[in-house]
């Protein structure tokens, strides 16, 4: 069960309407790795955890913390969207021709569709999907993935703060910032506290019988580029990082498998190549044969 506090979790109040810089806010708002995106994302891990206590409650603690970032990202938008005065549309479009010819920089749906609003979408008007989010089952590699939303949300937001001069903005966009350093932080120490508490680790899944795993190949690093720096790094000597292997640089890897033949093509698929085989043959054989036949339950004449 959740309850709605009428205050944002932070300020959210711009100095000035800006529509262009509210389209480029849709994009943490909406985007692939917007706040819609971790918001679900994390709640749908919390609701699906099957794992101690502490760390279904620490999932739901931030999941809910997202609803709270979008609402001040929505209500910052439609903020910056309502009041702006036509004279502004126009002399945006005048003194930028490639900006006017995209409306200003406006998105036309935050007026036309959501009535001076924020939209579910990105930057380019691109509608939320659900495809952004994952919840695997398996926390670590859920907890992995949420350092990875967790640093391009970041990034995105620290871009959008060079890109305004508004103080109410970029003092909204600072907090985000902020809450972004400690989720990483965060989930860092939840990777941590998974592989202390033994509950799983490196690689994912850690429980996947070891002999089913075809050697040598478990633990080469194939160079398969030109050049050799690769064999400079880590990944390329040394102890392996779960603790079971040594790292082995091969120079030149060699194919292991065979090189595809695909069968006859079924002549009622319409094929590039008609019968290539009974061709070969100079249309003689079985093979020609069997190839005919279908050719006439094709036709429907039984091959007559």
């Amino acid at each position: 069960m959740f309850f709605h506090v009428k205050q944002l979790q932070y300020h959210a109040k711009p100095e000035r309407p800006d529509p262009v810089f509210a389209r480029r806010l849709q994009e943490v708002l909406g985007g692939q790795w917007g706040e819609m995106s971790v918001m679900n994302a994390y709640l749908f891990q919390g609701w699906n955890c099957r794992g101690p206590q502490k760390y279904k409650d620490m999932i739901l603690d931030i999941g809910t913390e997202e609803i709270a970032h979008v609402e001040m990202l929505a209500t910052m938008i439609a903020q910056l969207v309502e009041g702006a005065p036509i004279s502004t549309q126009e002399r945006m479009a005048s003194d930028n021709p490639a900006v006017g010819a995209v409306m200003g920089g406006m998105d036309p749906q935050d007026y036309i569709v959501a009535g001076m609003g924020a939209m579910p979408s990105d930057s380019n008007g691109n509608r939320w999907t659900a495809a952004y989010i994952v919840s695997s089952g398996n926390l670590l590699a859920d907890f992995r993935f949420n350092v990875t939303a967790e640093s391009q949300g970041r990034l995105q937001v620290c871009r959008l703060y060079e890109m305004t001069d508004d103080p109410g903005v970029r003092d909204m966009l600072g907090f985000l910032i902020a809450r972004d350093r400690m989720h990483q932080n965060q989930w860092l120490a939840a990777i941590a506290e998974l592989e202390q508490d033994g509950l799983d680790a490196t690689p994912v899944p850690s429980v996947f019988p070891r002999e089913r795993e075809p050697e040598p190949f478990t633990y080469q690093f194939w160079n398969a580029s030109e050049g050799t720096e690769s064999q400079q790094g880590r990944w390329a000597s040394g102890p392996s990082m779960d603790g079971q292997g040594e790292f082995q640089y091969v120079a030149q890897p060699q194919p292991q498998g065979e090189v595809p033949q695909l069968s006859i093509a079924d002549p009622r698929l319409f094929g590039t190549a008609k019968n290539p085989l009974q061709e070969k043959l100079g249309g003689s054989g079985l093979v020609s044969k069997a190839a005919q036949a279908v050719e006439g339950i094709v036709r429907g004449d039984g091959g007559s």
